[in-house]
Order: C-alpha cells, then structure tokens, then sequence
C-alpha cells in the first residue's frame, strides 16, 4: 500500500503515477483494525496459544467507494499439539486496482512455550512460507483503449520465499508480543526499459510490530480491555493503533480505535455460541481522503470458530 497519499478519484491512478515514475514502491504489510483477533497473522508465537484448534478469518475492505482500494482476507489455523508446541497456518491476500497488484501469502508456523510463572507464559514462534506477486498492468483502467506498448510487462504469479520470528508473553489479563512477520526484503523489478537497467516496480520491506493489551475486571459482568499496536517500516511513518474496548458477560464487546493521524474506528462483536464469534469494524479516516465523497470508509468483518468451549479461566475471548 501507499500511505498518507491524498486520492481524489481513484486509487487506479496513484498505481499509474507510481508505476510510470519508475519509483521504489516500499509495501507495507496489510493492516487490520481487530488485529487483536488476527495475531496470528503478525505474530507466528500467537500459535496454539489459545489452547483449542481455532480457525480465524477476516475480510477487508478499505476505503469503499474509492475505485480500485485495497481488499484484504486473511484465514488463520492454529491448534496445541502438546503442553508446550503449538502449530499453525496462514493465508493472506491483498490486492489493489482491482486485481493490479495481488499479493498472496501462505505461512505455516510453529511456536514454543515455556512457563515463566505461575500464571505466565512466553512463546517464541518461527514462520516459513513464501509471497506470490501477481502485477497486470492491463487491469489499469487508466490505460484502456490506449496503446499499451510503454507499460511494463506483466508480473505473472512471481514466487519468493521469506520466513519470520516472533515472542509473545501472556498471563490471565496481560499480554505483549514483538514480531517481524518477514525478515527478506525482495525487490521486484522489470529489466527491460531503460536501456536493460533495473526498474523497481515494487519491494517487500521488513516490517516490526510490537502489541500488547490488558483486561481489568471491572466487576462481575464487565471487563475492560486498553491495547495497543505499534507497527515500522523503513521508508514509511510509525504506525499507531490505540483501542479501548469493553466486554459484557463474556458476549458482547464494543470500543473505539484509533490510528494515529489516520483513522477513527468503532469496533463491535459477539460470542454467537461458545465456538463461534463474530467482529465488524469501522474505520473513518480523519485525512483529507476521509472527507472526499469518493471515500465511505473501510469495513471488517471476523469470524472466529473454535472445536471445543476455551478455559474460562484464560479469559480468551479479549485475546
């Protein structure tokens, strides 16, 4: 993605712009507004941390109304497969231009926990998988019924392996995690304008992210969750998320986000049963792109199945 640009009309032509210029594009990592639900996504010490065989999946869509914005979708699998290793899988898809620039990732990852306390435990998790790019300047809407002989040729499901790390430490109402979901930096490029020279089109940056959040019982039936989100990339501004969310009988939650000179958020769930949960989200950006009239705001929807009833005890349902 490409942050803090202000769009008028249409993502399609910042891709365009970019693109021509023949620029670096330093890409961030999709962002979620319930990555408090999506850990696993940003952080392989999340696996098998909730102590079931869970199943997590989320869709994005950023910025409605602005033709050709971001989507993303993200499934995540995690399970126990002893008292101290836990396994997991996740797919990510992000695309942009309507299917311009599509970038898909399958991980798999392991975690190892040790007991520090009584009611404290650290895991350290590792990632392996790998990132296909998919490029089709002929999607650009910009360059329809034109002649398209000066674009540069299709990048055609390019494969790059890529592996990450990560430690997370949690207890019964605090938990803090640092990762770095890809320690590669691959750089795409074309060779074939300019003379033979390299064209950077796009490159994968090492991007950092520090969570952490904290559930305060504030009596018998409501519980009161601060947590926040710290996310780096070089070539690009700190990312902040701060969110304060209240849960209800272990049912219902609801709360407000917010991103640092970026997006105001409201967030909503519900514990459907005691497997399955449901989480929707808001964002508004508080940009000049959240007052265009192209721009409705971007919209996420999670669901959460677990194959067996969570320990009461872990207070699972906050994270």
């Amino acid at each position: 993605m490409i942050p803090y640009i202000s769009m008028k009309k249409s993502v399609l032509s910042i891709v365009t712009l970019v693109l021509s210029l023949n620029t670096i594009w330093g890409q961030q990592d999709a962002q979620y507004t319930q990555y408090m639900y999506n850990t696993l996504s940003v952080n392989p010490a999340y696996a098998g941390s909730r102590g079931v065989l869970s199943i997590a999946a989320l869709h994005r869509s950023q910025w409605v109304g602005l033709d050709g914005a971001p989507r993303t979708q993200t499934l995540n699998i995690s399970s126990p497969v002893s008292e101290r290793l836990g396994l997991g899988l996740s797919i990510v898809n992000d695309e942009i231009g309507n299917g311009t620039n599509q970038d898909t990732y399958f991980d798999a990852a392991v975690s190892y926990t040790i007991l520090v306390s009584d009611d404290a435990q650290l895991s350290f998790g590792f990632k392996a998988g790998g990132h296909f790019l998919n490029v089709d300047f002929n999607r650009l809407q910009n360059f329809q019924g034109q002649n398209n002989t000066a674009l540069p040729p299709n990048i055609d499901k390019k494969f790059s392996p890529n592996f990450g790390a990560g430690m997370y430490y949690h207890k019964q109402n605090f938990y803090a995690g640092i990762s770095a979901p890809n320690f590669l930096e691959t750089e795409h490029f074309d060779r074939s304008g300019n003379g033979g020279s390299n064209s950077f089109l796009a490159s994968e940056r090492l991007n950092w992210y520090f969570i952490s959040g904290y559930v305060h019982d504030l009596n018998a039936d409501w519980k009161f969750k601060p947590a926040i989100l710290f996310k780096t990339v070089r070539g690009a501004p700190l990312q902040v998320d701060l969110s304060a969310n209240f849960l209800y009988k272990e049912k219902f939650s609801f709360g407000l986000a917010y991103r640092w000179s970026a997006a105001i958020s409201a967030l909503a769930g519900i514990q459907l049963t005691e497997r399955l949960m449901v989480g929707l989200a808001y964002d508004r950006e508080v940009t000049e792109l959240g007052g265009s009239r192209f721009n409705d705001g971007s919209f996420e929807v999670f669901l959460r199945y677990e194959f067996k009833p969570v320990e009461r005890t872990l207070d699972p349902r906050f994270f």
